[in-house]
């Protein structure tokens, strides 16, 4: 069953309201069910370009407010592999596209913002490619295999000039173990990843040495940390027996994450709605037959993600890697049947509630006004969002006061400044899907949604439901890089 005690049924009207009117006045749309970070079959065969979540919520660093993005590559990346280690890929484009006024509806980047990587070797006489001793400090003689990147800022608009450098950073180490014992307990590599912390002086050393402050106010980060997303997935795609309790297929699992803050002045201010999504790309190659030189051209966009998750829950395989190869600027015209007419409907129906069930099929204008363009969409109005750090009673860090991770269906809200789309004085969800925190159990929330019927504002059936699976197997950040600490590859382990 969905819920551990059947279907609970919200009946305040004011989040009914809410529900409806969520963004930009379009109806709230179901998220469908969550990341299993394989979205389509090519990119499952590429995993350092396969994109696993995209993250943008507002939030305060330093004296600036700002849009905090984020994008994860590496999905099920084991801990403490050898004698290679999972890296970033020079060869990969890494893009975060932030859209900005008219282009939010369009579909189309206003600004992206580029990682791109370099890597070196200090010494490459030896088979110790990773590590040739306890890494002390980021970057230091023990870190054999040490990667740099760049972040370029590329505004599309016209009279903008070219793409301007912000700065560049230096990738930390993997949490090998004995390797790097600074993640972990005790600073021993011996035990378990040390916990998220509230306060940046706080942070591990790896982390706080790989946070680098680039020009015009911007932080980033770039580097290995805990898989975030939490779900049973393993129940979901196998015929949707979900078991109770539900196991967080990620658990154990890390990633490799990408971070920015962006100042929100560099966006032309906050009286506004944002749309972010991400893309990696591929440099063409082709083979000269002449001397077996190989040439180096454009970039190819081989993965894009915005809302988790479009293309794996709702587009069709025939469309599947199509939708990897374009931009959001066509999915009204290539994707919005997917969206209106969803199969994942139908399939609950089938599946869970043995033909009978309360999933709308047809004409889903509240998935589709969501998903059409595929762009999380974020009210940079409203004040800095709640975090999520180890649940509500963490002795270090508990989560903000009133988070919810359920958003806006445990009552957790935002006032905005610009719109009132449900009459209710401006508030609208605290976390997805305005915008996605890391914390935000996107899974129970797009249950929830696909079984209710969000269409007609003055007429909602609200259902609520889950997984089972309630928080991630690791402490969150409650501070740039907000994502947890990467699981010891030496002391780990899966559920």
């Amino acid at each position: 069953m969905f819920a551990r005690s059947g279907f609970a049924y919200l009946a305040k009207r004011g989040l009914a309201l809410a529900l409806a009117g969520l963004i930009a006045g379009a109806a709230f749309a179901p998220r469908t069910l969550a990341s299993s970070h394989m979205d389509a079959p090519m990119i499952t065969r590429d995993p350092a370009a396969n994109t696993t979540d995209v993250y943008a919520f507002v939030q305060g660093e330093g004296n600036s407010k700002t849009l905090v993005t984020a994008l994860g590559v590496y999905p099920h990346e084991e801990p403490g592999i050898g004698p290679n280690k999972y890296n970033f890929d020079d060869d990969v484009l890494y893009e975060i596209h932030v859209a900005l006024g008219r282009d939010v509806a369009a579909g189309r980047a206003t600004i992206s913002y580029q990682f791109q990587f370099s890597t070196t070797f200090k010494n490459d006489d030896t088979i110790l490619q990773s590590y040739l001793g306890v890494v002390q400090n980021v970057g230091d003689a023990a870190q054999n295999l040490t990667q740099t990147y760049s972040v370029t800022k590329d505004d599309h608009r016209p009279g903008t000039g070219k793409p301007t450098l912000l700065g560049r950073g230096v990738v930390p180490p993997n949490n090998q173990g004995n390797a790097t014992p600074f993640y972990n307990n005790g600073d021993n590599g011996e035990n378990p990843a040390k916990d998220g912390v509230a306060a940046a002086s706080n942070l591990d050393r790896y982390t706080t040495q790989s946070i680098a402050t680039l020009s015009k106010g911007y932080l980033a980060f770039a580097g290995q940390r805990d898989d975030g997303f939490y779900a049973d997935i393993q129940s979901v795609f196998d015929l949707l027996r979900l078991r109770n309790p539900g196991r967080d297929s990620q658990g154990g699992f890390n990633i490799h994450l990408m971070a920015l803050a962006i100042p929100i002045s560099e966006l032309g201010g906050d009286m506004q709605i944002a749309g972010v999504y991400a893309t990696t790309s591929r440099a063409r190659k082709s083979v000269l037959r002449t001397n077996g030189n190989v040439s180096t051209g454009n970039f190819v966009q081989v993965a894009r993600q915005g809302n988790p998750l479009f293309n794996e829950g709702l587009v069709a395989i025939a469309d599947k890697d199509l939708y990897s190869r374009t931009t959001p600027d066509s999915d009204k015209t290539t994707f919005a049947k997917y969206a209106n007419t969803p199969e994942l409907a139908r399939l609950i129906n089938a599946l869970v509630f043995n033909g009978s069930g309360p999933a709308v099929e047809n004409n889903r204008t509240d998935i589709e006004g969501i998903f059409i363009p595929d762009l999380i969409k974020v009210d940079l109005s409203t004040g800095p969002c709640r975090l999520a750090g180890g649940g509500p009673n963490h002795p270090t860090t508990p989560d903000d006061p009133g988070f919810s991770r359920l958003g806006i269906f445990g009552g957790d809200v935002l006032k905005s400044q610009i719109q009132d789309p449900f009459l209710n004085g401006g508030f609208i969800p605290g976390g997805w899907p305005n915008g996605r925190r890391f914390g935000d159990d996107v899974v129970d929330i797009a249950v929830s949604a696909i079984i209710s019927d969000l269409r007609n504002p003055a007429n909602l059936i609200i259902r609520v439901a889950g997984d089972g699976v309630d928080q991630n197997d690791m402490v969150y950040n409650k501070v740039f890089p907000y994502e947890s600490t990467p699981q010891n590859g030496r002391n780990h382990s899966h559920p």
